[in-house]
């Protein structure tokens, strides 16, 4: 939720009225649910929100605006992850659940901030991607290409854990850094 809201913030930043006008500048979760992911999430445990309608054509620089309205909601995740791990080292003296729960918090965040960072259209990797590369190269047309297909890759990688196996190393290093990052304001 937290994340497709920093879309639409970032977007309306830049100019585009459209997450304002929907309505999606808010933390209501109603506001943020898609019913066929929210039962992907119920039932396989891997679902997602409602994306945040966004139109470019009122970014004064189209690329450089979703490449940073794309950067937003894992910026957000990794933020949020961060609060996490500090409130997580500074509240040792709570009770375990809420320790726990502020570790699942955190390692959400990473791995939510991560996936989406992987460069498969629809994800936020690929707005990204297409941000950083010149408009007409090789690798903007492959982008293209692969829209239509972007669902299909993720499914199978999803599917057969190969995002697993290649995430999950990253997100231990990201939590350890994480937590190097934040014990030197922990007292």
């Amino acid at each position: 939720m937290v994340h497709e809201v920093s879309h639409g913030y970032m977007a309306d930043a830049l100019g585009d009225p459209t997450p304002r006008a929907s309505g999606r500048l808010t933390l209501n979760p109603i506001a943020h649910l898609d019913p066929i992911g929210t039962l992907m999430l119920l039932i396989f445990r891997f679902g997602w929100a409602k994306p945040v309608p966004i139109n470019p054509m009122y970014f004064d620089d189209r690329q450089r605006g979703m490449l940073l309205t794309g950067l937003a909601g894992p910026l957000s995740n990794f933020v949020m992850a961060t609060v996490s791990a500090y409130l997580l080292l500074q509240l040792q003296f709570l009770s375990t659940t809420v320790l726990v729960m502020l570790y699942f918090l955190m390692m959400y965040n990473i791995w939510l901030g991560l996936f989406n960072l992987i460069p498969i259209p629809p994800l936020d990797g690929s707005h990204i991607a297409r941000g950083l590369t010149r408009y007409g190269s090789t690798a903007w047309h492959l982008m293209n290409q692969i829209d239509q297909y972007g669902w299909v890759i993720l499914l199978v990688l999803v599917m057969t854990r190969t995002v697993g196996m290649i995430l999950g190393p990253v997100a231990n290093v990201v939590q350890q850094f994480l937590f190097v990052l934040v014990s030197p304001l922990v007292f």
